[in-house]
């Protein structure tokens, strides 16, 4: 396993949460306190790791999950637009709630690059005169200019919530098996750079960032473009841009328009929730947390609907 299934992954975000692996799946979750006053060390529930779930064997997750407990509340998850999987059989597994959560833009990259939008072509054609890719070989040592920009990023777009990576996270995540990171360099001094995650055969897209340097020049477009041929050339059938930011996503967002440019189609990631602990999950609902009755687990609405509101992203 690599990228977001890996264990090495998982890890990287022990900040959010101690790691568990599912052994029959070969999927992680993360296990942390639920905030309780009345018995704050005790409670404890589990969300997939983020941005999606993936696993190796998506049929055998129901059985992790009937294995799991009894210390955990609930489960939520976002699953990898790319599983094995259905919605018939995701609504098997988490009987809770299995809803449509983000359509996440895809690229088929056995298609010719013709489907690129004009407007991505005419920012290509100034960014090429520049900055110069290169794909890392080494992406670890490049960990301290590679925080530094998604400070950047951080700071710019005011990011938080569970994007807001620490710098231990993101340099434990360039050491993830499957990784690939290109570099954009303009002068000498790099001004963007993007990690993706490959996995059976698809790539996944992770993270960019750039300098204002890099913004002004256009370097994403000339990532994205050497990205898309790079992975063609790999022979990778499939790219997975991601979804748009934030939890109320409509697309009409810069960051959408930016991968819509690139995209051949859509795939959908589901929500999928599972109560393990029917009591204690209507305790800690009507405790007062609640403040959205569609939100799951509905006693982390308040607590999640805050910090991941993110600000609309302009285009990279």
């Amino acid at each position: 396993m690599t990228g977001y299934a890996h264990a090495a992954y998982a890890a990287s975000l022990a900040e959010l949460g101690t790691p568990r692996h599912l052994p029959e799946s070969g999927g992680w979750i993360l296990v942390r306190p639920v905030p309780c006053p009345s018995h704050p060390d005790d409670v404890k529930d589990a969300m997939g790791c983020y941005p999606v779930f993936s696993c190796e064997d998506w049929s055998r997750l129901g059985q992790d999950l009937d294995a799991l407990g009894p210390d955990l509340v609930s489960l939520t998850i976002v699953t990898d637009p790319f599983g094995a999987y259905t919605e018939s059989q995701l609504r098997l597994v988490f009987p809770d709630l299995v809803r449509p959560f983000k359509e996440h833009f895809v690229v088929d990259v056995r298609q010719p690059l013709d489907h690129v939008s004009q407007h991505h072509r005419r920012n290509l054609a100034k960014a090429r005169r520049h900055v110069r890719i290169e794909r890392c070989p080494d992406p670890a040592a490049l960990a301290a200019v590679w925080c530094a920009l998604y400070e950047g990023l951080v700071a710019r777009h005011g990011v938080n919530g569970f994007a807001a990576f620490s710098r231990a996270a993101l340099t434990r995540q360039l050491e993830v098996p499957g990784v690939v990171v290109f570099r954009a360099e303009s002068g000498g001094v790099t001004t963007g750079m993007t990690v993706w995650y490959t996995a059976g055969s698809c790539a996944y897209y992770h993270l960019g960032a750039y300098s204002e340097v890099g913004y002004a020049a256009g370097a994403s477009f000339a990532i994205f473009d050497h990205a898309l041929r790079h992975f063609a050339e790999t022979g990778l059938q499939w790219l997975d841009l991601g979804g748009a930011p934030g939890l109320e996503a409509d697309g009409r967002d810069g960051l959408s328009r930016f991968k819509r440019g690139w995209a051949t189609g859509t795939r959908p990631a589901y929500l999928c929730g599972r109560i393990f602990d029917r009591r204690e999950y209507a305790v800690l609902a009507a405790a007062g947390a609640a403040r959205d009755a569609s939100y799951f687990p509905a006693y982390r609405s308040g607590e999640l609907r805050a910090s991941e509101r993110l600000q609309q992203y302009d285009e990279p």
